[in-house]
């Protein structure tokens, strides 16, 4: 699969020279990666709000007015599945990796077979979670990864699945788009599915997304979709650095 790294660093030389060992890694696992940098958090952070199609993100901790660390809390408000890797001459902050589910802490100067096997592990951690969709769309097949439905609900004889981009409509079966997606999904209420990786909070009657989007929580559901949403933020344990 093809992957999408973000450099945040603000010395143009280490961004550089991580960015070189990442595509000599992506040449000799012959798999295809483009690579953005950023000299700032902010910079990164406005380019985000925009669009959060990210795979890897290899920050730096100490730079300008936002480091790393907090820009990692940002982005994982909204987004649990991009391999987040600590790449920085500075080892005060490496207890904060663990609240935000780092996949690692590099300190620098890099080395390139260390960089290999952390990117080695980030891809096999994306792979297990990557999962898409074919979907006819008037007249066409589009791919739509899975992560990227924030919900989907139910019509007569149709489902509309919700994105960050726009909203699909598709002749297929809730079941069926239920078990396309698998794990990481719940049925909220007979007419509608839920991304829980953009649950924000629920109460007793509403599921309420991130951005503020509210759902309906049927009381036959409650019991089951607060248990997946406390499972899929608490249940996994992460790799010690």
């Amino acid at each position: 699969m093809p992957f999408r790294a973000a450099i945040v660093e603000d010395s143009a030389a280490d961004a550089e020279y991580v960015e070189n060992i990442l595509r000599r890694w992506a040449d000799a696992r012959d798999c295809a990666v483009s690579v953005e940098r950023f000299p700032s958090a902010e910079s990164f952070l406005f380019r985000y709000a925009e669009d959060k199609a990210w795979d890897i993100l290899l920050l730096d901790i100490e730079m300008g007015a936002m480091d790393g660390v907090s820009l990692a809390k940002q982005i994982r408000k909204d987004n649990d599945t991009v391999q987040i890797v600590f790449v920085t001459g500075y080892p005060d902050h490496m207890a904060q990796g663990y609240d935000v589910a780092a996949l690692h802490y590099l300190m620098k100067p890099v080395r390139e077979e260390q960089l290999f096997a952390v990117l080695d592990r980030a891809a096999g951690a994306l792979q297990k979670r990557e999962r898409f969709l074919l979907l006819p769309v008037e007249g066409e097949t589009v791919r739509l990864a899975a992560r990227a439905v924030r919900y989907a609900e139910s019509f007569s004889h149709t489902v509309e699945l919700a994105t960050e981009k726009g909203t699909y409509s598709v002749k297929l079966s809730m079941g069926e788009l239920e078990r396309q997606l698998g794990e990481g999904f719940v049925r909220c209420h007979r007419s509608y599915l839920v991304n829980l990786a953009h649950i924000s909070r629920l109460s007793k009657t509403e599921v309420i997304l991130d951005g503020g989007k509210r759902l309906p929580l049927s009381r036959g559901a409650a019991q089951q979709v607060h248990r997946a949403f406390i499972q899929y933020y608490m249940g996994d344990s992460h790799e010690a650095f």
